[in-house]
């Protein structure tokens, strides 16, 4: 007995399943069936067109034996038409649409949705076959940038203005962000009732003549604003205007400013007047291999005093700034209610040209289906697409061909996820942390810190376990720089370069130095061009 994970169950109703779309196929209420069982390669027509360049495979869905048409590029167009052996009508009774579709390489930006051609006109084939062909619905998925729904989209004729208007389903349903298979229904009923359907279960209902289902509504507004109506040159929209008689008072000083020395402030007892804010560290020492004449002259890192962290202050004392109470700023004149106020003015309404009654939508009949989507994504597999009359014929399918390879697959990601666990989930967020550390640490007002920050953001890396420590540690260092540059304090150190011939000289020996050690470094390295500078482990002053 053949044997998958998970047991024999799947594979029995794969084969149930096989039995089940043969009849499927034989049965009057399925006006198209494709499984791809088959080569799509005769039967369906790629387009001819330039700028469709995406090529389709005929390829196994990943994990299962079922083939599918699938887009094999990324960045891609795409166009492919399967013309129906006759019209299909969309007004006498039930009409089914469904189809299958696998993100396997999940949706970031592209469609996934088909296309339901209407009759084209006179002279048309299926090779040129583009964005500019007419169809029926458009019916599917969508995700880009803020756009995430399940589209459905019908063009119907308007029977007064003759013009095809182009209706959008408001509220649709989102799509699924997995990269599972996933089986979409739009079921199209004669009582005007449009239901849509996502892995058979029920997303959205909606009815064809309803104005709050899509937009534009079907049935067009009875008046229209009046074109050739024009606002008059004297209409007043102005709710409010300042008052023309009001005058600034004698006593308003536009010029005086905001803040003022505060006179009646006294210098804190206590207060360390010779005291510098900071003084060179009496613990630090020029390191051993400081060379002057390479490196500046060396200048020991400046600490905070500390006379004065007890001290209410060091240096010179200077009275503080107050809120002046004479300040008023620029003057305005109030204001008042417009007497020539007419209110916001819109054009007269007028009789709707294009205005017409229908008790359901008259549908234009589908000739072909067709795939013509734009993706930035390769792996989306198109299956069992199916048009048909009958609600339980869809209903079969997904019961006994879609659902027990969904089952498998979710099954699938459910065991990849536990494989994966906790650690997997803490290495990744420990990753992103880590990204974000030493992007944070290219920060311009961070640059006296840096090497301190990356020495500790790669301890982090070599021990996880110490990240929260570490980055306690980092947001306490960006804490204080971000103090003292708003409140003053310590300021980065200085390191004074000499220009000398000498300095020249010893440069050049340097380099040539470095040149030899670079030899038998990592391709990596080669990459960035140079070698990484020596390290110090004293703080150097920069100009």
């Amino acid at each position: 007995m053949v044997r998958v994970r998970g047991g024999v169950l799947p594979v029995l109703l794969m084969l149930v399943a096989c039995f089940a779309f043969q009849q499927l196929s034989a049965s009057d209420d399925t006006v198209f069936y494709d499984s791809f069982d088959d080569t799509f390669e005769g039967r369906w027509i790629v387009s001819s067109k330039e700028e469709y360049q995406g090529v389709w495979s005929h390829s196994k869905s990943e994990g299962h034996e079922d083939y599918g048409l699938l887009v094999s590029e990324p960045a891609k167009k795409y166009a492919i038409v399967k013309e129906l052996e006759k019209p299909e009508s969309l007004n006498d009774g039930t009409i089914v649409l469904q189809f299958e579709t696998r993100l396997q390489n999940g949706l970031e930006c592209g469609g996934a949705y088909l296309k339901y051609l209407r009759p084209q006109e006179a002279g048309w084939e299926p090779k040129i076959f583009d964005n500019e062909s007419p169809y029926s619905i458009m019916f599917g998925p969508d995700k880009c940038g803020l756009t995430n729904k399940v589209h459905f989209i019908f063009k119907h004729k308007n029977p007064k203005s003759g013009e095809y208007v182009e209706h959008h389903l408001t509220t649709p349903p989102a799509v699924p962000v997995d990269k599972l298979t996933h089986v979409y229904t739009a079921i199209l009923k004669p009582n005007n009732e449009l239901v849509i359907l996502v892995d058979g279960e029920e997303k959205k209902k909606a009815n064809f003549l309803s104005a709050d289902d899509f937009m534009p509504p079907l049935i067009p507004t009875k008046t229209i604003p009046d074109p050739e109506d024009k606002k008059p040159e004297d209409w007043d929209e102005r709710a409010k205007i300042q008052d023309p008689n009001a005058v600034k008072p004698e006593d308003w000083d536009e010029d005086a400013p905001m803040e003022i020395v505060d006179e009646e402030a006294e210098k804190p007892e206590g207060w360390l007047d010779d005291e510098p804010e900071e003084i060179d560290d009496p613990d630090s020492t020029k390191p051993e291999d400081w060379d002057d004449e390479e490196d500046g002259e060396w200048e020991a890192p400046r600490i905070e005093n500390p006379k004065c962290v007890t001290a209410p202050g060091c240096g010179e004392w200077k009275k503080p700034m107050k809120r002046n109470p004479a300040y008023k700023g620029k003057w305005h004149a109030p204001l008042i209610d417009n007497p020539s106020y007419k209110g916001v003015w819109k054009p007269q309404e007028i009789p709707n040209p294009s205005y017409f009654e229908a008790d359901k939508p008259n549908f234009e009949p589908i000739a072909a289906v067709g795939i013509e989507i734009w993706t930035m994504q390769d792996g989306i597999l198109f299956d069992n697409i199916l048009i048909a009359k009958d609600e339980k014929v869809a209903q079969t399918y997904r019961e006994t061909g879609w659902k027990p390879k969904f089952e498998v697959e979710k099954e699938k990601s459910k065991e990849e996820e536990d494989v994966q666990g906790t650690d997997g989930f803490l290495a990744t967020v420990q990753k992103k942390i880590f990204d974000l550390l030493y992007t944070v640490a290219d920060l311009p007002f961070l640059s006296s810190h840096k090497p301190k920050i990356v020495d500790l953001i790669e301890k982090a890396e070599e021990q996880p376990n110490l990240t929260v420590g570490i980055l306690v540690a980092i947001v306490v260092i960006i804490f204080t720089v971000f103090v003292k540059l708003l409140f003053g304090g310590k300021k980065p150190a200085r390191v004074e370069k000499k220009t000398t011939g000498a300095t020249a000289a010893s440069s050049s020996a340097a380099a040539k130095e470095d040149e030899k050690e670079k030899e038998g470094t990592s391709s990596e390295s080669e990459k960035e061009g140079a070698a990484a500078p020596r390290r110090r482990s004293t703080t150097r002053r920069e100009n």
